[in-house]
């Protein structure tokens, strides 16, 4: 049974190929690479003994996404492809919302000519906009506070429309928390181009001397130590959470949406503290103002994910931190050797 995963080559696509391959899946891969590496294709196949299939190609493009479905059996599509810093989506809104839409349109539209019925989309807990955790999959969604978060809404959307028009149509919406870690292998792991937006791999970075120091964006939040407080999710658990999701889909129709997380907040700075002290190294770091847009508390309520789709997250903040190191330390430029 194939399973198309597009951006199946970036931080969680990776993951998830591994997971869906060692659960007896067949796995297609298309992606461009603008924010992956072709080196992962290899890697996936190092870890699992079963390569991925591949084509480099923009999801956007229809014509050439079809040649996937002409030539394959499909049986569902996790959909990856779409551009997720939230600072850079402020910065070119119209790239964010020309990507993340169209790659979604152009796959909807392909699919239905195809006869695929069985959709996964990426989506992120940045659909709940300022409501307070811990969040509800019931919790009216938006506004949101930026670009790449109305993209994942908008997203949302589409699906739930298509899926109240065509009864034959399934949607599982993702909605993730703070995903972070590695493959214990170390040879896959999250690598972003340029200056980390997220947390861990800045911490990372700090830890293998590519970055001075970390900066901590407020230390005056109520919260027990000052510090914003998020739902840290291992990738691999994440992973897994797809592989559920996709025999969940298969069997069911409609849309659905699911939070992916713990369930449990840690501060950042408690991050940051197990990290040094799991991995027995120093972490520089300084406090900063505040950063516009940042929430206090954010965190799941997963026992939907838990009751319907039989996940629930495994691994620790410990494991977190020393398969992030353990990657980072064994690819110190990604996978740029």
């Amino acid at each position: 049974m194939k399973i198309l995963l597009t951006g199946g080559a970036g931080y969680i696509g990776s993951h998830t190929a591994v997971e869906l391959l060692e659960a007896g899946y067949d796995v297609v891969i298309a992606d461009n690479f603008v924010n992956s590496s072709e080196k992962v294709i290899d890697r996936i196949q190092v870890i699992t003994g079963k390569k991925p299939m591949l084509y480099p190609i923009d999801v956007a493009d229809k014509d050439v996404l079809m040649k996937i479905f002409t030539e394959n059996e499909i049986a569902a599509v996790i959909h990856f492809a779409g551009f997720k810093a939230v600072g850079e989506s402020v910065k070119l809104p119209l790239k964010y919302y020309r990507n993340n839409l169209d790659t979604t349109l152009s796959l909807l539209e392909t699919m239905a000519l195809a006869k695929v019925r069985t959709f996964v989309f990426s989506s992120s807990a940045t659909v709940y906009g300022d409501a307070v955790a811990p969040y509800t999959e019931e919790m009216k969604t938006g506004p949101c506070a930026n670009p790449y978060g109305w993209t994942k809404l908008m997203n949302e959307e589409f699906l739930l429309d298509y899926a109240a028009a065509d009864p034959t149509f399934s949607a599982v919406l993702l909605r993730y928390f703070n995903p972070v870690g590695a493959h214990q292998s170390g040879l896959i792991g999250e690598a972003p181009n340029g200056i980390p937006n997220n947390l861990m791999p800045y911490i990372t970075q700090v830890a293998v001397g590519k970055l001075k120091q970390l900066n901590i964006f407020g230390n005056d939040y109520d919260t027990k130590d000052g510090t914003c407080i998020r739902d840290y999710i291992h990738v691999v658990d994440l992973a897994k959470g797809h592989v559920a999701a996709v025999q969940y889909g298969m069997e069911h129709q409609g849309a659905e949406p699911f939070n992916i997380g713990t369930g449990v907040g840690y501060s950042v700075k408690e991050l940051v503290d197990t990290f040094a002290s799991v991995n027995e190294v120093e972490i520089p770091y300084v406090f900063a103002s505040r950063r516009e847009g940042d929430l206090p508390v954010f965190y799941a309520d997963p026992q939907k994910a838990a009751k319907i789709l039989g996940w629930q997250a495994q691994l620790s903040l410990s494991d977190m931190c020393r398969t992030a190191w353990n990657w980072q330390k064994n690819n110190p430029n990604g996978y740029n050797q």
